[in-house]
């Protein structure tokens, strides 16, 4: 006697739209925190170079009973690879001084800005690029 029905082997649509639906879920979850993870690892570069430009500073004033009114003047250079822009503010005079960095990490409206004066102070305003 033949069987009537043959055992099948695969999946069936359903089982296959249900994983779709599942990696669909997982991804819309992951991809945004990837991305503000990405951001937040940028905006290390920033902290790092601002916190180098203080020393910079420091090292300046010591030589020189000032601060430089330029990232040249203390020996600052980008690398060319840099995300963020660096640049001493109007704001420098001979005992302070507030260096800046910008840059839009994703290109959208937002620029994300931080600075560090000669209070060791780093901070950036509350509309940063990766918030």
């Amino acid at each position: 006697m033949k069987k009537l029905f043959k055992k099948s082997s695969g999946f069936t649509l359903i089982e296959l739209m249900i994983v779709v639906a599942i990696i669909g879920i997982l991804a819309a979850i992951a991809i945004p925190n990837f991305m503000d993870y990405q951001c937040k690892a940028k905006q290390t570069e920033a902290k790092t170079n601002l916190g180098n430009i203080r020393t910079l500073q420091e090292t300046y004033f010591v030589e020189n009973d000032r601060y430089g009114s330029t990232t040249t003047i203390i020996g600052f250079s980008n690398d060319g690879n840099s995300r963020y822009a660096y640049q001493m503010n109007a704001a420098t005079t001979a005992t302070n001084f507030l260096a800046s960095a910008t840059a839009n990490l994703d290109r959208d409206a937002l620029v994300d800005t931080w600075w560090m004066n000669h209070l060791n102070s780093l901070s950036a305003p509350n509309s940063n690029d990766c918030q």
